[in-house]
């Protein structure tokens, strides 16, 4: 069946810079504010700009983020006639092997997309929160007549070397591109979200396989390749809200983002909804002794002491006495009375001792060790153990380095 468009996005990343919150699953099934999960953002975006056939290409720890997206049905992406497709590396009657970069996974997939002989691809990744119109940006490359698209945004110039960056000419077409220049020449960076038109972009796939010497990654080979090949690259500009949480830092920010109207992440949009699967769970339950400030819960919680400019998860308890600020708990953590939690990350199904301190306030810490304490999931603590800040701890609550 013939689509004029269609989406695959890149989902299999390890998310090693997510270090414990990844050690049982795929970067993009890592919760995010409350009741999301990362890869919700694409999925959403994908629903909402009319785009109804969407390959996941999935490689590490992919069950969590499998059994999540499952007919696609929360994102309305489970129809007959497209829908979302769990795309994992699989073995040919010539073989198989893992995907060995970007390109490579699209390379891998080159008869999915062609089963729907699509005029255009847009390449998404997994580990952004956003909102994004990709009709929008399908529309600019049409009129650029353009062969890549590329989604850009001005960064603050000294992140600008962890990007790769764009130089372009009055009419935003691109005319350079670095891989993260260690000088660059622009602040403009991609948000690796890409439109290809899908002919052309399947003749580069097949040269870029063909080179051993290939990354058969995007960003290093594919993009610079069309662009000394002469080929027609657009930019296409993006003011809105846009982060890359592949790191805990950054995971942190975003979910406290989420927490102040003024940073542009608004998840209460009607007009642009987050779609997520749903908990099936009881409304929160707030004891007379709670104190709730500035703070996203969720079904399925018991409060029972206090909790400021904090995110907390379905199915989480805080104790009597107990105080969470500044921090982030995914689902099912147990935070027993007495217990203090301060910027901190807290993964899934932790339980926190009696009269603990986990994590503590910038204020008076030591700079130069201050940081955010993360808890693997499942990891225990045990009544009146203090976890200093930025310690991360393993499942058994052994301490392990970054």
């Amino acid at each position: 069946m013939k689509k004029e468009c269609i989406a695959m996005l890149l989902a299999g990343g390890q998310g090693s810079r997510l270090y414990v919150l990844t050690g049982d699953m795929a970067k993009p099934a890592v919760p995010f504010g409350g009741k999301y999960r990362i890869i919700d953002f694409p999925l959403s975006n994908c629903s909402n700009s009319g785009i109804d056939t969407v390959g996941v290409l999935t490689q590490y720890r992919p069950l969590e983020l499998n059994s999540y997206i499952g007919s696609g049905q929360p994102w309305d992406l489970d129809g007959s006639t497209g829908g979302v497709h769990i795309l994992p590396p699989y073995m040919g009657s010539s073989g198989g092997t893992w995907y060995k970069g970007t390109a490579n996974a699209i390379y891998q997939n080159i008869g999915f997309i062609d089963l729907y002989d699509p005029e255009y691809v847009v390449i998404l990744s997994g580990d952004h929160i956003y909102k994004m119109d990709y009709s929008d940006m399908v529309r600019r490359h049409k009129e650029a007549g353009a062969a890549c698209t590329i989604s850009v945004m001005e960064v603050p110039w000294a992140e600008a070397p962890r990007f790769g960056i764009m130089s372009v000419d009055g009419e935003d077409m691109i005319t350079e591109f670095a891989e993260k220049p260690k000088e660059p020449k622009s602040n403009l960076a991609s948000m690796g979200i890409y439109v290809f038109s899908w002919q052309t972009l399947r003749r580069y796939l097949t040269e870029d396989e063909a080179d051993p010497h290939s990354d058969n990654d995007f960003g290093k080979n594919v993009i610079p390749a069309m662009l000394q090949s002469g080929e027609r690259m657009a930019a296409y500009r993006f003011a809105g809200y846009w982060k890359d949480v592949g790191t805990l830092e950054s995971l942190w920010d975003a979910n406290m983002d989420m927490l102040s109207p003024e940073s542009g992440l608004d998840l209460l949009d009607e007009a642009w909804p987050i779609y997520a699967r749903s908990v099936n769970a009881p409304p929160a339950f707030l004891a007379d002794t709670a104190r709730v400030t500035h703070s996203a819960i969720n079904r399925g919680s018991v409060f029972l002491g206090t909790v400021e400019n904090s995110v907390i998860s379905p199915g989480v308890t805080v104790g009597e006495g107990a105080r969470v600020s500044y921090s982030v708990v995914l689902p099912g953590t147990v935070i027993e009375s007495g217990a203090v939690v301060e910027y901190a990350i807290l993964g899934e199904g932790c339980r926190i001792g009696a009269n603990a301190q986990v994590g503590c306030a910038p204020q008076g810490a030591d700079p130069d060790t201050w940081g955010l304490t993360v808890l693997a999931p499942g990891c225990p603590v045990a009544d009146g153990r203090t976890i200093p800040a930025g310690t991360m701890l393993d499942r058994s609550g052994e301490e392990v380095t970054k």
